[in-house]
């Protein structure tokens, strides 16, 4: 693995050819498509399946009397609790794999020649941490009468746009300002996630849940500004 980006031969560029891209150009002027529209088809496609598709999964019924005690009583007072079982699963999702980057990120950092140590043990450091988190919103959904291995659609929606960043991480050729770059994406969604959820869990009446979460948000903040460091250290160092 490079740990710095470097000049080389790329030849995605139109600049690498001036000829052949203006010859492209020219040929796409000249050879029209055999069909006619625009953007507006598939403008109505795009209209037409989300108005026949179905939701991204559900908010399980509690499985537990607790659980069903604890929704009827938001019911009755006219709340939805669904809205933050399903954030609260949401987080529980993105801490779970919260870990997972910091372990790929561990070991890329662990093959680079003259690793930080400082830099290493502050990694491994926000890891446990990570999945300190995990533990923290497991235990409130269970505090909530809810299931915590319940995947809801906020859980899926986030697993799957948290892939991309795992992705970049574990790729052995992204360097390590590339990887940081991608943790950066996931710990400003991290922050933004856990002060969502404070809000909505002070606005069910859940105070004791949000001053947990309050805490994770302070060390959620503090990896974010250390990754930003990081990152912005790294460019300066290659410049």
């Amino acid at each position: 693995m490079q740990n710095a980006t470097k000049i080389g031969l790329n030849y995605t560029g139109t600049q690498m050819s001036p000829k052949d891209c203006e010859r492209q150009v020219r040929a796409s002027m000249e050879v029209q498509p055999d069909f006619t529209g625009d953007e507006r088809n598939i403008a109505i496609l795009r209209s037409t399946t989300i108005a026949e598709a179905d939701a991204i999964g559900s908010v399980p019924i509690p499985g537990s009397a607790k659980g069903m005690v604890i929704t009827g009583l938001s019911k009755l007072a006219g709340q939805s609790p669904e809205v933050l079982t399903d954030k609260l699963g949401e987080r529980l999702a993105f801490e779970r794999g919260g870990t997972r980057l910091y372990e790929a990120l561990i070991a890329k950092v662990e093959s680079i020649p003259d690793t930080s140590p400082e830099m290493l043990g502050r990694l491994k450091h926000f890891h446990d941490e990570e999945a300190s988190h995990f533990k923290l919103v497991a235990g409130a959904l269970e505090k909530l009468g809810a299931d915590p291995t319940a995947m809801t659609p906020g859980a899926d929606v986030s697993g799957v746009t948290a892939m991309g960043v795992l992705q970049v991480i574990s790729d052995p050729r992204t360097n390590l300002a590339q990887s940081l770059n991608a943790l950066l994406t996931a710990e400003l969604a991290d922050n933004a996630g856990w002060e969502l959820l404070i809000d909505l869990a002070n606005a069910g009446g859940h105070a004791s849940l949000a001053e947990s979460c309050g805490q994770a948000l302070a060390e959620e903040h503090v990896h974010l500004e250390t990754v930003r460091g990081w990152l912005k250290s790294e460019l300066m160092s290659q410049l």
